[in-house]
């Protein structure tokens, strides 16, 4: 059996296969250091262009499955790649732990008003004042109770918050105390003091905090966003920031990535920008390479493949 390799995770995954497999590498702009044309099997790189994986499909006809380490699938759902039968498994529950540990730092970073802690310390200045918060007892709104909100939730039920969710079906779930359908998370806004976008992007996501739903936050709410920018609407959240509809945002996600040095996203002060950072740590890759090697063994053996993408869903 053939497979595709990304140079990136190559060094750690190629150590670890059977010996009856073989590999070509193929680099971001899709290079391979060999004849890919034999190949079954397809792990794609991290930030997959469209023009490398549209270059991998036709370099390797035979590709019958394909896993990509981002949990979101929306840059690989083409066009091309939905002419192709090709089975897609994504990285799903690798990237929760580090994700719900930064959604924590916005939130601290907001309650605790660190920006302006970090002025005083600047300026060598030694001023107190109580309006510093507590997450205790704050409502928290996930939008998406997959693998990530999950995480996030174990976390902010640790601070004593009170956590609701919103998926397509209301289920109960460990650590949230509240479940909605995903048509009724806008009727709990106004009661809620962060609001976290976990869900994927699809059709019927995209653009879903819109001015609507954020003329319906709090003064004092924050949002924040680690799943994809285009799930809000940039020009009604800029307008909400600049006019105090909301009291600010935690951004590791935009539209357009890298964000462009003339967003005005970077400048506004009640904004915290991350580089789409928040689920990198070295523990990450050790996490996609186990996951990849177990659906490997799976796909060899015949057995059902953990995390099948619904391409018709988008997730």
């Amino acid at each position: 059996m053939k497979l595709i390799l990304p140079v990136e995770l190559a060094a750690k995954i190629e150590p670890l296969l059977p010996r009856d497999t073989t590999f070509v590498r193929v680099d971001n702009e899709g290079n391979f250091d060999g004849d890919p044309s034999g190949a079954e099997v397809y792990l794609n790189g991290f930030k997959l262009k469209n023009t490398t994986l549209h270059k991998v499909l036709a370099a390797a006809p035979k590709i019958r499955w394909q896993h990509t380490p981002s949990a979101g699938v929306n840059h690989i759902l083409t066009p091309v790649f939905l002419e192709h039968d090709i089975l897609l498994t994504n990285g799903s529950g690798v990237h929760g732990i580090p994700i719900a540990e930064f959604v924590l730092t916005y939130m601290l970073y907001h309650a605790k008003d660190v920006s302006k802690l970090q002025d005083l310390q600047s300026n060598h200045q030694w001023i107190k004042w109580s309006e510093l918060q507590e997450l205790y007892n704050k409502n928290l709104l996930i939008i998406g109770t997959g693998s990530i909100g999950r995480e996030i939730a174990v976390r902010a039920k640790a601070f004593g918050m009170n956590v609701f969710g919103s998926r397509l079906r209301p289920d109960p779930l460990p650590n949230f105390d509240l479940i909605v359908s995903a048509d009724e998370w806008r009727s709990l806004l106004p009661q809620v003091d962060y609001v976290v976008v976990a869900t994927p992007l699809t059709p019927k996501t995209r653009g879903l905090i819109d001015a609507d739903a954020l003329r319906l936050m709090r003064k004092s709410a924050y949002l924040i966003n680690i799943a994809r920018g285009a799930i809000v609407d940039e020009d009604a959240l800029l307008t909400a920031l600049r006019e105090g509809w909301i009291a600010g945002a935690g951004l590791d996600t935009f539209s357009v990535e890298p964000l462009p040095s003339d967003s005005p996203f970077w400048s506004l002060p009640n904004v915290f920008v991350t580089p789409h950072s928040s689920a990198l740590t070295p523990q990450l890759r050790d996490r996609i390479v186990e996951l990849f090697l177990d659906n490997l063994t799976r796909y060899r053996n015949g057995k059902p493949l953990r995390n099948i993408v619904d391409k018709k869903a988008g997730y």
